[in-house]
């Protein structure tokens, strides 16, 4: 195994990727990890926790709070391997709380190496998903740095995706 620049890997653009538990999802991370691979990208894997509605009842919160977690690090770890699988490499793994437009608009403007948001869109073509409607009916929800976002077609088979990504 060759040791990385450090110069180098500072350098590298970054693409993320919102792990959420749905197939359009998880066509997005292949899609980005075949693409992260031909583009010297790393790959980020983001899942957002979105918290409980439960404030006044503080057990009840922090139980659902500690599943949401178990949930998350699974989704992670599984996204991650199908990420690695295509891109050779080790992705990023970070879990947010809050609202899900927040937290990916708040990493952005953390990170200046994110340069691309791969979103995968649901197969209902009248609700592709509540990030990507968001996204349409208003872009500048990702914050002042806009950066392009790749909508992954829920429809698109793993094939076709072979094909884009080189």
């Amino acid at each position: 195994m060759s040791e990385t620049d450090p110069q180098q890997e500072t350098e590298r653009i970054k693409f993320l990727v919102v792990a959420t538990d749905c197939p359009e999802a998880r066509l997005a991370a292949f899609f980005s990890g075949r693409r992260a691979k031909r583009s010297n990208a790393r790959v980020v894997l983001l899942h957002v926790i979105e918290p409980p509605e439960f404030g006044h009842w503080a057990t009840v919160a922090e139980t659902m709070r500690a599943e949401a977690y178990d949930i998350a690090e699974t989704t992670l770890r599984e996204f991650a391997a199908e990420v690695k699988a295509q891109s050779g490499e080790d992705p990023e793994e970070i879990i947010r709380e809050g609202a899900a437009v927040d937290e990916i608009r708040k990493l952005i403007e953390e990170d200046p190496s994110i340069a691309f948001l791969f979103l995968g869109a649901a197969t209902d073509a009248k609700d592709p998903g509540p990030l990507v409607s968001m996204l349409a009916q208003n872009p500048t929800n990702l914050g002042a740095r806009p950066i392009p976002v790749v909508i992954v077609p829920g429809s698109a088979t793993r094939d076709e995706l072979r094909k884009l990504s080189g």
